[in-house]
């Protein structure tokens, strides 16, 4: 089990270990795409691209970043994640819309 805190929402939430950080904020009513990205995401499978969360605390809680995440966050700062590839084993902080 861990604690995802969606740091602007100041929202805590249980998660079992390895649970999908995406469909634990759909669950608990997190909203974490922009404008574009709630008309036309890819459902949560790697991509889009358009789930870009930022995690602010407790990287290493978290599954590593895949080949998706790899190629679609490459000009990006590594604590940026794709919230339908990341799996969560543990507590971490999060920053949505980043």
């Amino acid at each position: 089990m861990g604690n995802i805190n969606f740091v602007k929402e100041n929202k805590e939430v249980i998660a079992a270990n390895g649970a999908n950080l995406r469909l634990k904020a759909m669950e608990n009513s997190i909203d974490i795409y922009k404008t574009w990205g709630k008309m036309m995401n890819c459902g949560g499978y790697g991509q889009c691209g358009t789930c870009i969360v930022e995690i602010a605390e407790g990287m290493d809680n978290l599954s590593p970043r895949t080949d998706a995440e790899q190629r679609l966050l490459k000009k990006k700062p590594e604590n940026y994640r794709l919230a339908c590839q990341t799996l969560v084993h543990g507590a971490v902080s999060v920053v949505t819309k980043p």
